[in-house]
């Protein structure tokens, strides 16, 4: 799999410092090409990190591939044996699965490990079908469908109409604007700068928050904190209630959240844009709320309360996203 764009960066870094080795790191785009596809919420992170595995794949390329093959659903399994959500066939899997979630076991049934597996087959077929005339990304989808062998074969997408309409059916998928979203206004970042202000001083409390404000936690953070009996936010607790109040729906948790919004350049970032620290989009662990002059108000961490810090806060500032306003079922 690819390696993290992350960046490592000294605690008095000033956050054009943090901003430009993003830039260094990463290429124009800190995060990726964004997804535009309607994508489950719990599949978005695994796609958007898989979907950068080498410069064969985009996210929405993979997204519009497992649209294509089980319409998301982890348990497909098809009249000819291929199984699970990028539906391998069980030979393919023997060969090309991998352990993408590190629990030890390669399982073709566990998005985790199949989402990434996909990727890496796709990178795989792309590199052995790159001396076949014609263009590279559709011999590589016909290759996952008919098999390398047949694309050489051919040269090129081999005439069998399932293939062929295969190829075309994702491509076309895969090239479509996003359908009813746009990012946050101006108006709406200010509602939710606002929103969040006016919670300075409330308590931080582990899973704390939702749309309607400040709210009793769970148990328990990586260090064994509670917030059952504390009524407050945690980070992502804080920005889904601040955007909440703009209009705008976010998921729970801060890599969600991420995966929820759209990359922001160095130079366009903006008052309201979500800043994501981690050491990958599938590990992000802390979010705020920009609010101009590399500064953000969060809810930083247990035994404090929601406050102003500055963007270089923490040392793995991954990211800049701006939230996206999705008028269909998924956020």
């Amino acid at each position: 799999m690819r390696a993290s764009t992350a960046v490592t960066i000294g605690a008095g870094a000033t956050a054009a410092v943090i901003l430009a080795a993003l830039v260094q790191a990463a290429g124009d785009d800190p995060v990726g090409t964004a997804l535009s596809l309607s994508v489950p919420t719990d599949y978005k992170t695994l796609i958007q990190d898989a979907g950068n595995t080498c410069s064969a794949v985009t996210p929405n390329l993979l997204a519009a591939l497992l649209t294509q093959e089980s319409n998301f659903n982890p348990k497909a399994h098809s009249p000819v044996g291929a199984e699970g959500i990028a539906q391998f066939m069980p030979s393919t899997w023997e060969t090309h699965g991998i352990d993408g979630n590190d629990d030890g076991k390669r399982d073709v049934w566990d998005p985790a490990d199949a989402i990434p597996s996909a990727a890496k087959y796709l990178c795989s077929i792309a590199d052995d079908v790159k001396s076949v005339p014609g263009d590279k990304q559709s011999n590589m989808l016909a290759a996952y469908n008919a098999g390398s062998g047949a694309v050489r074969k051919y040269g090129g997408v081999p005439p069998y109409k399932e293939t062929q309409n295969y190829v075309q059916s994702i491509k076309a998928l895969a090239d479509q604007p996003s359908s009813g979203s746009k990012t946050a206004t101006t108006t709406q970042a200010a509602t939710a700068i606002n929103a969040a202000k006016a919670m300075l001083g409330t308590p931080y409390s582990w899973g704390g928050g939702d749309a309607h404000g400040p709210s009793t936690g769970t148990c328990c953070s990586p260090k064994g904190r509670s917030g059952k009996e504390i009524t407050g936010f945690d980070c992502s607790g804080l920005t889904l209630y601040a955007y909440a109040k703009a209009g705008i729906s976010l998921p729970r948790t801060a890599a969600q959240q991420y995966a929820a919004s759209e990359p922001v350049k160095p130079g366009d970032v903006q008052p309201g844009d979500l800043v994501f620290y981690g050491s990958s989009p599938s590990s992000i662990h802390h979010v705020g709320i920009y609010i101009g002059g590399g500064w953000i108000l969060d809810a930083p961490r247990p035994g404090t309360q929601v406050r102003y810090d500055p963007m270089d806060t923490m040392t793995d500032l991954i990211a800049v996203g701006r939230p996206v306003s999705r008028h269909n079922k998924e956020i």
